[in-house]
Formats: structure tokens, C-alpha cells, sequence
């Protein structure tokens, strides 16, 4: 039974298995507080920065579609990450020998080398979502740093904290004619102490730190999967005479 037990976990993929557990945590942080964030974003941008509908109108349209996106995005990894899981079950087991003799077949080496093709497609992709997700996180950070500021000056009466303002119309996230369009002094001051804003910029900094787990696991995901093929490559070669 001893033997038996050890054989069954020589056949585990480690690699595989904690880029599995880290891409779906990663992906899950980055769609849960991503779709959150989101909407947070939008319920800030009308109170206070856009009371006009029609002047955030395609903001929150293009918002929508990219929580729909989250949906897919969601779902997609769920269904990769345990045929990646599952495929590195297989290839293992098939190069130790767990189960018999070694045997491939070039549609068996085919299905693995375009599983390495999608995976550093993937990786290079979810290296934009990186960058792409930490920009809100730069644009909170920059109001926020901006609302220290003005808690700073209220000890100093010669410098007006009215003159200290943050105009979101310069990020081009709502035209140049949306009123009121940027918040000045206190105005700024309470919108950084409502629940929707700390709720809103913590969020947008946890989803990109999901999105940057993605991207580890997606390394994990090619270092292994390049690591198999390449095995599998070898091992099917007729003057292979090397033992694993």
C-alpha cells in the first residue's frame, strides 16, 4: 500500500497543480473585485464628477462590457486551468511510466505543443491586463494622495485648500464637457471618506494583484507545459535510448 501511494504521487504535476491553485485565485480576485471595483467607479463618476447622464453615457457602456468580459474571462480559466491540470496528469504519468510502457502518438505531441502555443499567448496577454489594471489603480492613488494633501493644509491657514483640486476630465475617461468635472478642497476631501471610494480603490488594488498571480501562474503554466512537450518530444524519438 506504502509503495502504492508513493507510486500514485510520483504521477502528480506539483507544477501544474499550484499553477492551477494560483491561476484560479488570481483570476477570481481579479473578476470579483475588478466587477466591483467597477461599478463603484461609475456610482462616484455620477455623484460627483459627471451629473450630466449623456456626458458618462459611453463610459458606462464600456464598463458593462468589460464586467461581461469579467464573466467570460471567469469562466474560460476555470475550464483551461483543469484541462491544463488535467493534461499534466496525463503527460507525467506518461513519461515516469506509471501505468506500462512509454507510448505517444503525434496527435497526443500535437495536442501538447498547442497547448504551449495558447499558454504563451495567454501569459503574453495577461501581461497587458497587468499594466491595463493598474491604471485605475494609479488614477485612485493620485486622488488620494491629493486628499492627504489638503488634511495636511488644514493647519496651515496661509495655503487655501480650495485651490487644491483633481480634475478627471484629463485621464479622457469623461469628456472635457461634463460638469462639474473636477472636486476642489473639501468637496475632494469628502469624497475620499465615503465607503465607495476606499471600498472602490482597495478593490482596483487587489484585482491587480490577482491579475499579476495570473500572470505568475501562466509562467508556471508554460514552464511546464514546454517542460513536457519537450519530454514527450524526445522520449518519441526511435534512437531514444535514455532513461528518466
Amino acid at each position: 500500500c506504502f509503495e502504492c501511494c508513493i507510486k500514485c504521487l510520483g504521477g502528480v504535476p506539483y507544477a501544474s497543480l499550484v499553477a492551477t491553485i494560483l491561476c484560479f485565485s488570481g483570476v477570481a480576485l481579479f473578476c470579483g473585485c475588478g466587477h466591483v471595483a467597477l461599478t463603484g467607479t461609475v456610482s462616484i463618476l455620477e455623484q460627483h464628477f459627471s451629473t450630466t447622464a449623456s456626458d458618462h453615457a459611453l463610459l458606462s457602456e464600456v464598463i458593462q462590457l468589460m464586467q461581461y468580459v469579467i464573466y467570460g474571462i471567469a469562466s474560460f480559466f476555470f475550464l483551461y486551468g483543469i484541462i491544463l491540470l488535467a493534461e499534466g496528469f496525463y503527460t507525467t504519468s506518461a513519461v515516469k511510466e506509471l501505468h506500462g510502457e512509454f507510448k505517444t502518438t503525434a496527435c497526443g505531441r500535437c495536442i501538447s505543443g498547442m497547448f504551449v502555443f495558447l499558454t504563451y499567448v495567454l501569459g503574453v496577454a495577461w501581461l497587458g491586463v497587468f499594466g491595463f489594471s493598474a491604471v485605475p489603480v494609479f488614477m485612485f492613488y493620485n486622488i488620494w494622495s491629493t486628499c492627504e494633501v489638503i488634511k495636511s493644509f488644514q493647519t496651515n491657514v496661509t495655503v487655501p485648500g480650495d485651490q487644491i483640486c483633481v480634475d478627471i476630465r484629463q485621464y479622457g475617461i469623461i469628456p472635457w464637457n461634463a460638469v462639474p468635472g473636477k472636486a476642489c478642497g473639501p468637496i475632494l476631501e469628502n469624497i475620499c471618506n465615503t465607503n465607495e471610494f476606499y471600498m472602490s480603490y482597495h478593490l482596483f488594488i487587489v484585482a491587480c494583484a490577482g491579475a499579476g498571480a495570473t500572470v505568475i501562474a501562466l509562467l508556471i503554466y508554460m514552464m511546464a507545459t514546454t517542460y513536457n512537450y519537450a519530454v514527450l518530444k524526445f522520449k518519441s524519438r526511435e534512437d531514444c535510448c535514455t532513461k528518466f
